[in-house]
């Protein structure tokens, strides 16, 4: 989309901290992070939110999130413990009309959060 930044991001029209970038996913870090390790994964291909990727490509969503424990991991925050958080619509805090997983760690996570 021409307008989505996380798109614009993808396709390096506007620059970001990557951790990996692949042919299908990229993760990089929050540009306001609410915890010492704050990584965001967005597929390449526009989604609006998670539903909307679970509709459109189900097997896909699958490696999405293994690509989010793959940060997890490189990040070091794997045997630690960390959160995984994806936000669907406006009442979700979703901010970015493109789907993406924060990847949280670094620091206990209280619960509830919000």
């Amino acid at each position: 989309m021409d307008d989505c930044l996380f798109c614009k991001i993808a396709a390096d029209e506007i620059p970001a901290d990557f951790v990996f970038a692949d042919d299908e996913f990229l993760a990089f870090r929050d540009i306001n992070p609410q915890a010492p390790v704050h990584v965001l994964v967005v597929p390449r291909v526009h989604y609006a939110d998670m539903a909307d990727f679970a509709r459109q490509d189900p097997d896909g969503v699958g490696r999405y999130l293994q690509r989010a424990v793959d940060a997890a991991q490189e990040l070091g925050v794997a045997d630690a413990g960390y959160r995984l958080v994806a936000n669907t619509g406006v009442m979700a805090g979703q901010t970015v009309p493109h789907v993406h997983v924060h990847v949280l760690g670094g620091r206990p996570l209280l619960w509830p959060p919000g």
